[in-house]
């Protein structure tokens, strides 16, 4: 709240608490006047430029407050007696009898208490906490799935997981995809021949095995020829279809811990080519 002093204009912010111990008189702190600051006492000031605060009349009639929020209960004390009116009655047989007058009925307010209403509020459904503990368990699970088949390959190559994987897909009946781990075939034996039937081919035979515990898709084998100075004379990159001939094996991999053989057709470079050697991918 705001109020102003009339004989220097000071304008004060004041709390309520300022105005009860001398019934809103206050002294201006810069004059030294002592006014009623009732007469000017403003929630908000007014739009700059100003230089006086609004009046009020301080001689009107005292207005109504109608909005009961508390009444205390009055003391238990004795009631002082009240004259009661005599009335005559006339009864029956003819005598005259004298009684107490009923006093007015009048409204009580000893009774009167305040009770603060509460809002109600309202408390969630079973159902519905548990609809929403269902869906984020399934929102939960397929972001688990996702993310399972975006690290495929690294769980099925994991020792611990693969073997738990492979379980599980030997129960549900479903396939691991295929990994390829070239570095963990072991190349155990090799030989080279003159192919029987073509004249200038030779006839390649290899011995893998797959020392991983998943299976694997059949590399893409390299082969390269060299002479004796290792000067290198041909090489060719055999895909897996040209080495495995049945579609569904190719489909299938090379299993754990399996050994295949592989047999490679090549045209003879001559008589300079006396090593080669494989290579995986």
């Amino acid at each position: 709240m705001y109020t102003q002093c009339p004989e220097c204009l000071t304008v004060y912010k004041l709390e309520a608490e300022l105005l009860v111990p001398a019934c809103g008189c206050l002294r201006c702190s810069h004059c030294g006047t002592v006014f009623n600051a009732l007469g000017t006492l403003a929630a908000h000031l007014p739009a700059e430029p100003f230089t006086q605060l609004p009046m009020h009349a301080l001689d009107q009639e005292p207005p109504v407050v109608d909005v009961a929020v508390f009444r205390p209960r009055p003391a238990a004390t004795t009631p002082e007696p009240v004259p009661e009116a005599v009335v005559s009655l006339v009864a029956d047989d003819g005598v005259v009898e004298a009684g107490p007058e009923p006093a007015p009925l009048g409204e009580d307010f000893s009774q009167l208490t305040f009770t603060p209403k509460f809002a109600r509020t309202k408390k969630p459904r079973a159902w519905r906490s548990l609809a929403w503990v269902g869906v984020c368990a399934v929102l939960v699970l397929g972001l688990g799935a996702q993310l399972a088949w975006a690290k495929r390959d690294s769980l099925v190559a994991d020792p611990t997981f693969g073997p738990v994987l492979q379980a599980a897909c030997g129960v549900l009946g479903c396939h691991l995809p295929l990994v390829a781990a070239p570095g963990r075939l072991r190349l155990l034996a090799r030989d080279v021949e003159q192919h029987p039937s073509v004249p200038d081919g030779l006839l390649i035979t290899a011995s893998v095995h797959n020392d991983a515990a998943f299976a694997q898709p059949y590399p893409v084998v390299t082969i390269v020829l060299s002479d004796a100075n290792g000067q290198r004379l041909a090489m060719r990159r055999f895909q897996p279809a040209d080495y495995v001939g049945d579609a569904d094996a190719r489909a299938r991999g090379l299993g754990a811990d399996a050994t295949t053989a592989m047999v490679f057709e090549v045209q003879d470079p001559g008589q300079h080519a006396v090593a080669f050697a494989f290579s995986f991918e």
